[in-house]
């Protein structure tokens, strides 16, 4: 047998050598040809994104950087294969193939296209208005396009999508006896999106935990510790809990407690009122609110001092109050007047006989 008539005769699955030669060489230049299209229109259009910042150019940059390479390579392959003349049922699969590679490409580029047409409308105004909503309707905007490709799949090959959605509704409230947890979470997580109790990036307290809120996410909130560590809660979970959003904060309301010895002369304890009001209002940072002799303690007499800081700043908050402490020690000092502090004292049990 000659060479030229070996590559005519049938080799594998009823076509010949050439044929399969041909086919494989149409479907690595086809690939070839379409991912250097691809490569070629994103850094285009990457180029004109970086010369027009915060046009849909990086939209349409996304979307066709959403082309996978993989699925153009099976698909050229498959188109191939399918122009010869194989023996049934190889065609009906091949068919059934190059519909799931196209359907999968199409979500790819529908899934990237609305994600970040959705971040774009977010982030017109600089900054995302709700991140926790738009996580949200993200994932849910997958959901349903993934959703909507695995019904069309099942019915291209022949499956009662109606029937299929019919079972899919039974078992859905099967899953959602059984995961409630989750579903609290999820719903947990709509409900911190819509009313915004708190935001990333603000720092919050609960029980005796604190920190910035560093991700909201759709189960659970992560929490960056004063400590270094990060936190995770359920969402469910931390609705239920006094929070306190200390972010949100427009100024800071302190409660000034003094305690002075009981025998101090009426006229020295009559002066420390209008001289400490004095010095709170002599600050710039505070508002003072009043001040007082509250009354007799057990061994002291008692004054509130009520002010606010004016600003929510820990550190000037601590600034503020170092500066009436130091003030108010340089008073007493002045009118030799003894500073009464709370003292403890612990009584031993006697050890039994």
């Amino acid at each position: 047998m000659q060479v030229q008539d070996w590559w005519k005769e049938p080799l594998w699955l009823g076509e010949t050598a050439l044929a399969w030669a041909l086919a494989l060489a149409a479907a690595l230049l086809a690939y070839v040809l379409v991912h250097a299209l691809a490569v070629l229109l994103a850094r285009r259009l990457e180029k004109l994104a970086r010369q027009r910042p915060g046009s849909a150019l990086t939209i349409a940059e996304a979307v066709v950087k959403a082309t996978r390479g993989w699925l153009l390579l099976l698909l050229s392959v498959a188109v191939a294969l399918r122009t010869l003349h194989l023996s049934r049922p190889l065609p009906e699969v091949l068919s059934q193939l190059i519909y799931v590679l196209v359907g999968v490409q199409l979500a790819l580029w529908l899934s990237r296209l609305l994600v970040c047409s959705l971040e774009h409308l977010a982030h017109q105004d600089g900054a995302p208005r709700n991140p926790v909503m738009l996580g949200i309707i993200k994932w849910s905007t997958q959901l349903v396009v993934w959703v909507v490709l695995l019904l069309s799949v099942l019915s291209n090959a022949g499956v009662n999508v109606n029937a299929f959605i019919a079972s899919l509704g039974i078992g859905g409230v099967a899953v959602a006896l059984a995961a409630q947890s989750v579903l609290g979470d999820l719903l947990a997580s709509i409900s911190i999106g819509l009313d915004k109790p708190f935001e990333v990036g603000e720092y919050i307290a609960f029980d005796d935990i604190s920190g910035t809120v560093s991700h909201v996410g759709i189960k659970s909130t992560r929490i960056a510790s004063l400590s270094g560590e990060e936190l995770a809660i359920s969402n469910a979970q931390l609705l239920g809990k006094l929070v306190h959003n200390y972010a949100r904060m427009q100024e800071r309301r302190v409660a000034y407690r003094l305690s002075i010895a009981l025998d101090t002369p009426r006229a020295q304890a009559e002066r420390i009122v209008p001289e400490v009001r004095a010095l709170i209002e002599a600050m710039e940072t505070v508002r003072l609110d009043r001040a007082h002799l509250i009354g007799f303690g057990s061994s002291a007499l008692d004054y509130e001092f009520i002010y606010y800081v004016l600003s929510p700043d820990f550190a000037l908050h601590r600034d503020v109050q170092q500066q009436i402490t130091l003030g108010i020690l340089a008073l007493l000092e002045r009118l030799q007047v003894r500073l009464i502090t709370p003292t403890r004292v612990l009584h031993a049990a006697e050890e039994p006989h």
